[in-house]
């Protein structure tokens, strides 16, 4: 038997313009997996967290991407799997892709390392899809590859890797769940001409500012006008939140994946921690329990140990 343990990132999906393309991985918090190739078929999943979730691999989302890298590499083999969830479920903070991805990359490596990075990416996105309804890959580029991705497209897949500023990443998650099922159901399928025009500009300027090192850019493109006005709602004292950070320091941010997390980017480590001082405030202020997060942009993605 052979037996591996992985590190899989948390991510900070859309990047507030970047709905569906942009993501980056996170140093701190990443789960751990130890993956087993047993020659007993079938996925064994056990759990080592509070979390509960399914063990019946059909329904956890790495047993289902487990269940495809055996069927895409024909193999009669099979997984025996331990989770440590440290990135909680319903977090925003790519908790479903953190399980896709390192599900991937564990099956790969036992299995002799014979799928492609795309390859690699599509097997992930089938946890995903268990996940949130949808095939998206804006978290699980990231936490397979590092750093910062572009996800040109889907079908066909293509993905950009972006250099990656040495920013430092604030994150707060307010103890609420927000699914991403829903956070995406209430989202306007029809957008204004001028609302798509202003939102490609961030789009574009966001990425110049990350391939430039432009900072003031990258802040004045952390601008959402189409999901964030929607989806905050979901999440009690956003709006507070995101004026007391900017006001501390911070280039700019906003909800992070679907939420209920909020990420905010700032230069310098003295700045992030004044940006955390601030997220706490107005949470200590409303009685909501949260926990934050002060760390950077994660340079590698899911990590093998032998």
């Amino acid at each position: 038997m052979k037996k591996i343990t992985v590190h899989s990132p948390g991510t900070v999906a859309n990047l507030v313009c970047g709905f569906d393309i942009l993501g980056l991985a996170l140093k701190e918090p990443y789960d751990i997996m130890e993956v087993t190739l047993t020659d007993q078929p079938g996925i064994v999943i056990h759990n080592r967290d509070e979390y509960n979730l399914p063990t019946d691999p059909d329904k956890n989302v790495a047993g289902v991407v487990f269940k495809a890298a055996l069927e895409q590499a024909g193999s009669s083999q099979g997984f025996e799997v331990v989770m440590e969830k440290r990135i909680k479920p319903g977090s925003g903070i790519g908790s479903s892709a953190a399980s896709a991805a390192g599900a991937a990359v564990a099956a790969n490596h036992l299995l002799g390392n014979i799928f492609s990075r795309d390859e690699l990416v599509q097997l992930a996105m089938h946890g995903e899809k268990l996940a949130a309804g949808v095939k998206h890959a804006d978290n699980i580029a990231p936490c397979i590859l590092g750093g910062i991705s572009l996800i040109r497209s889907i079908h066909p897949l293509d993905i950009l890797s972006i250099p990656a500023p040495d920013l430092w990443v604030t994150v707060v998650h307010p103890q609420v769940e927000v699914r991403t099922s829903d956070a995406r159901q209430i989202l306007r399928q029809q957008v204004l001409l001028k609302d798509a025009i202003r939102q490609w500009g961030n789009i574009a300027g966001l990425v110049t500012g990350f391939f430039t090192n432009d900072l003031q850019l990258i802040g004045r493109s952390l601008e959402d006008v189409i999901i964030e006005p929607v989806r905050s709602i979901l999440i009690p004292g956003f709006d507070e939140v995101k004026t007391t950070c900017l006001a501390a320091g911070a280039l700019g941010g906003g909800i992070s994946g679907s939420g209920p997390s909020i990420f905010m980017l700032s230069e310098h480590q003295h700045t992030a921690q004044k940006v955390e001082a601030a997220m706490q405030a107005v949470y200590e202020r409303l009685g909501i329990a949260y926990h934050t997060y002060v760390t950077t942009i994660s340079k590698t993605g899911v990590t093998i140990i032998e």
